[in-house]
Order: C-alpha cells, then sequence, then structure tokens
C-alpha cells in the first residue's frame, strides 16, 4: 500500500494548499506579508498538535525520543523554509517577479539535484525526464500568466531575480530534503505519526521565530491578525492539512518525486482562476498544464 499511497496525499496536500494560498491573497489587503505568512503557522500550530494527540491517543504512541539528527534536521528545515519563503516574498518588489518566480518554480528539480548529490536520494531517468517536463511546465505557465516576451526572456540569463528565484527554490528543496530526513530518523514504523511529530516541531520553530520577528518589529500587525481571526482560522487550518499531507508523503517516498506530483498546484490554481474567478487563460497557459500533468503521468507509470 505504501507503494502508492504517497499519490493521492500529495494531490490532497496540493488542492489544499492552492485554496490556502488563495485565502491568504485576500488576508493581504489587511496586513503585511510577514504577518500573513505567520498567520499559517500561528494558526496552524494548534491543529498540528491536535492532530498529533489524536494519533498518540488512538494508537496508544507515546511521544518518540528527538535524536539529534531530527532536531537538527527540523531546525534546518524550519530555517530554510523561512528564508525561501522571505526570497520569494522579495521577488513580489521587483520589476521582473515573473523571471525570478519562474527560477523559484524549479524547486522540484533542484530537490532532484541536491537530494541525489547530498542526501543519498537516487533518481531514476525516467524520473528525471517526468521532473523536467513538470518543471518546464509551470516555468512556462508562470512567463505566460505574466505575459513575459521578447527582450524580458533575455533577463532569464542576466537578471538579480534570476539569482534570488533559484536562491527561493533551493531553499523550499533543502526544507523538503530536511523534513524527510527528521521524520526517518525517528525510525517509527507509522509514517503518520512520524510526519505529525515532524510537522509540530517545525512549526513550532517557525511560529515562535516568525512571531518573535514580528513582535519585535511589526508588533501592530498583532491587532490585525485579531481583527481578522475567522480568515485566519481557516489559513490555519488548510496550512495543516496540506502540510501534514506534504509530511506524510515525503517519509513515505523520495521528497523530488513528490514536489514533482505537487507541481499539480499551479494547474489547480490555473483552473481555479477560469472556473471560481472567470479569468482567461491563454494557450501557453494550459499547455504550461497540459506539461505538469504529462511530466506526473511519466514520473508516475516509469519512474
Amino acid at each position: 500500500m505504501e507503494s502508492w499511497i504517497w499519490i493521492p496525499i500529495t494531490l490532497l496536500a496540493a488542492l489544499v494548499q492552492a485554496i490556502r494560498t488563495a485565502m491568504q491573497k485576500q488576508l493581504t489587503a489587511g496586513m503585511g506579508i510577514e504577518a500573513v505568512t505567520l498567520v499559517r503557522f500561528l494558526f496552524g500550530l494548534p491543529f498540528a498538535a491536535a492532530y498529533l494527540v489524536a494519533l498518540m491517543v488512538i494508537n496508544g504512541y507515546p511521544l518518540p525520543e528527538l535524536n539529534l539528527t531530527f532536531l537538527g534536521s527540523c531546525t534546518a528545515a524550519a530555517a530554510a523554509q523561512i528564508v525561501a519563503t522571505a526570497l520569494l516574498i522579495q521577488l513580489f518588489s521587483m520589476r521582473n517577479f515573473a523571471v525570478g518566480t519562474s527560477y523559484s518554480r524549479t524547486e522540484a528539480f533542484l530537490t532532484g539535484l541536491i537530494g541525489a548529490a547530498f542526501f543519498a536520494e537516487i533518481i531514476d531517468p525516467a524520473g528525471w525526464v517526468a521532473i523536467g517536463i513538470s518543471v518546464i511546465g509551470v516555468v512556462v505557465m508562470t512567463i505566460a500568466g505574466r505575459r513575459v516576451a521578447g527582450h524580458s526572456l533575455m533577463l532569464f540569463f542576466t537578471d538579480r531575480s534570476m539569482a534570488i528565484g533559484l536562491a527561493s527554490g533551493c531553499g523550499f528543496a533543502l526544507a523538503s530534503l530536511f523534513i524527510r530526513r527528521a521524520s526517518l530518523s525517528l525510525g517509527h514504523p507509522d509514517w503518520l505519526f512520524s510526519a505529525a511529530v515532524t510537522l509540530v516541531a517545525i512549526i513550532l520553530l517557525q511560529t515562535v521565530t516568525l512571531g518573535s520577528y514580528v513582535a519585535l518589529r511589526q508588533p501592530g500587525q498583532y491587532g490585525a491578525i485579531l481583527r481578522h481571526w475567522r480568515a485566519c482560522v481557516l489559513v490555519g487550518l488548510t496550512s495543516m492539512l496540506g502540510s501534514a499531507g506534504w509530511f506524510t508523503a515525503m517519509t513515505i517516498e523520495r521528497a523530488a518525486y513528490v514536489k514533482a506530483v505537487g507541481q499539480i498546484e499551479f494547474a489547480f490554481t490555473l483552473l481555479a482562476s477560469v472556473y471560481v474567478f472567470h479569468e482567461r487563460s491563454s494557450k501557453l497557459e494550459l499547455a504550461g498544464m497540459l506539461m505538469v500533468v504529462i511530466g506526473i503521468v511519466v514520473l508516475l507509470v516509469y519512474g
């Protein structure tokens, strides 16, 4: 069962994350980016803790011993994700936003590359092909959605946003790989439980770190969070559900494969823009979405 169960878990996580992203965009109208980012951790933590406690009570599990590999990997994952998010946020203020975000979308490929080089995650040749197809598809959707054309494409090799985008993608890739290492280091036979312990540990670290930053630099944002508490609760719930899915899938399967299948999130977002927000999609965007789907099919059949 474990050989395939990660696939529906990943698809569900991608769908929930697309919903959470849409909800977070609505919150940006009433609070700063850092506060909106904090909301997913601050309000997600109680749900994650409740999920872990439920697994412990239902299965009679005690808390596992937290070894140094687990603690170090959780710390590295939390830091990498915060830095990657900060870099992605920085791209919003840059002229060539689409160029940078297109590079950040290479996260799945970077996860495979870094994983193979430093985390002993072996990727089959068909897996590399599938990852490459899906990454190109996401980049095409990003370019098409931002109407990047002509001379702007030359900036892919020269613009500062390229470096920031790649650094962001590397950060998210490292976070995924350290999440998998942390969860596996517990050595627990129940992958749901291992993932839940890892989830709580990382969200706790991120809540304390980012919460302290907002308290010191933007204390007024806590008032804005309280004023929008209902929406924040929903963001926290969807964030926890999505993260629980990602963490569980990456406990079962290699992070690069999970990230490749998870690229379907961008197709979900595109479909939502068409059917929910009644926005038009270009032929290039639809072609990119098709490439993502083809990449996933190749991965699942031959990877």
